[in-house]
């Protein structure tokens, strides 16, 4: 007899997976969870992701339980747990959702294609929201990503047979030996919390979301709050699209339906910026331009680098949005742009360093949106604007009564002398950064790739005529947080 393995990796739901209703209909399905030793042990992991994680296969294991079949979790690397389950339950197919995940999945994901030709196993992977594998071009793009968002969401998972395996153990963080959770506050997982989640935004906390999504006051309630439901999968980009869409043609209130458009916009990009990763896996890596290669390298500082991780670098909209981050793993978009030029401008840190920093306090990281959004805040992309943000005039626009910032940095709101004095001056800082900035561009090889960066990534939403202008001076899109 042969098996049907369905591979969950960043999928972790029964709604809307096409790979799972496939298999069942194609033979006996066993569904598979692979806890991975190297992804855990990665630079950019946080137990926080795990408690999210843990919670999601919880419910999905019950969720299959019911149709038939429970989750089989096991521990190990990829080929070796596909080559332990392939003695024992020969697998005819193997199917799974594509992944734009970070180094260590494509490399992972790379082996396990080798071994499945090596042993004959046919391995189906079905696209997963709108990210394009070997796409040729950009050009078009756009109008794929619209046909698949309204392509009709997959049916549901028919009963699954039973099996006589062993469902193995769904083991918490201590079980891992995983260092504590710190990030008390963050969200739950689980399909069911997607959902509800989805429901209360349209239905109410969305209503106001394109005014009031930039400040920390009111984010935390008007922006969705699905982003690491989306990255985990535990609810796909289709259906929120689909049932977006339907509550904007619903809805005769242009507030409300200019709101929801907005938030129908950071969908797209969303998988705009996922679309760079796939397209350029290296940018995890290394400068988008390569020119820019050695602008920062060399001038890390440790003790800078400290006091930003840790929320004492003496501005208090940058120490608060850090302390909040520790606690709730979530921020809303312009603070986390915030967080991201602060350090690459005024301290003038790698974004490498930075970014791997952010990616374990983020429940949410996506590394396909990470990494491109913090190379485009930082400035080593050559064809996004520099924005540079100043965090007094950030307090001023986004908290001016101190609510955020008083909520997370006890020591002003008890009037403690202990708040420390600001770690740099900013005019001196962003005069400073632009100079080095404006140094590295002006080399020839520099514009030169800067035009070449913009052909392979850059939005096709402007005339192709006006590509140069644009490798110039882009449109700012904002690191996605909804």
């Amino acid at each position: 007899m042969t098996y049907e393995v369905v591979w969950f990796k960043r999928d972790l739901r029964l709604r809307d997976h096409a790979p799972l209703v496939e298999a069942a209909r194609h033979g006996t399905v066993i569904p598979l969870y692979i806890i991975e030793p190297s992804l855990l042990a990665a630079p950019d992991f946080d137990p926080c992701h795990w408690t999210f994680i843990h919670r999601s296969l919880a419910e999905l294991r019950d969720g299959l339980a019911k149709l038939g079949q429970p989750l089989v979790v096991r521990q190990g690397e990829a080929v070796e747990v596909l080559n332990q389950l392939h003695q024992t339950h020969p697998i005819l197919r193997l199917w799974s959702h594509e992944e734009t995940g970070n180094g260590l999945t494509y490399a992972r994901d790379r082996a396990v294609a080798k071994w499945a030709r090596e042993k004959g196993v046919e391995w189906r992977e079905t696209p997963n929201g709108g990210v394009v594998r070997r796409l040729p071009s950009r050009d078009g793009w756009s109008r794929l990503w619209e046909s698949r968002m309204a392509a009709p969401i997959a049916p549901d998972v028919p009963a699954l047979a039973p099996l006589t395996i062993d469902s193995g153990p769904l083991p918490s963080g201590r079980d891992l030996r995983l260092a504590p959770d710190h990030r008390t506050l963050a969200q739950p997982g689980g399909e069911a919390a997607a959902h509800a989640t989805l429901g209360t935004f349209l239905a109410e906390r969305g209503h106001r979301y394109h005014r009031e999504m930039s400040s920390p006051v009111t984010a935390f309630s008007s922006c969705s709050k699905l982003s690491p439901h989306l990255a985990y999968g535990t609810i796909s980009t289709r259906q929120v699209v689909q049932k977006l869409r339907a509550r904007i043609a619903a809805t005769g209130d242009k507030q409300i339906r200019a709101a929801l458009r907005a938030f129908d916009a950071r969908l797209h990009w969303r998988d705009h910026f996922m679309q760079k990763l796939e397209d350029e896996p290296a940018i995890e890596f290394h400068n988008f331009v390569r020119g820019f290669d050695g602008l920062r390298e060399s001038d890390h500082d440790a003790e800078r680098f400290a006091a930003w991780a840790e929320g004492r670098t003496g501005y208090p909209m940058v120490d608060a949005c850090m302390r909040c981050l520790l606690q709730t793993g979530w921020i809303n978009f312009r603070m986390r742009a915030m967080l991201m030029s602060f350090a690459s401008y005024h301290l003038w840190l790698h974004w490498r360093p930075v970014g791997l920093h952010l990616a374990r306090l983020f429940v949410d990281y996506e590394p396909g949106i990470h990494w491109s959004q913090c190379q485009m805040q930082s400035g080593t992309t050559g064809i996004n604007t520099i924005r540079i943000y100043s965090p007094s005039k950030q307090l001023l626009d986004h908290d001016p009564k101190g609510i955020f910032v008083n909520r997370w940095i006890p020591e002003l709101r008890e009037g403690s002398s202990g708040y420390p004095a600001p770690i740099v001056d900013h005019a001196d800082a962003v005069k400073a950064a632009r100079a080095r900035l404006a140094q590295f561009r002006a080399q020839l090889g520099v514009r030169r790739e800067v035009e070449a960066v913009t052909q392979k990534h850059g939005s096709r939403k402007r005339p192709a005529k006006q590509a140069k202008k644009r490798s110039v001076k882009a449109v700012q899109p904002t690191l996605f947080d909804a």
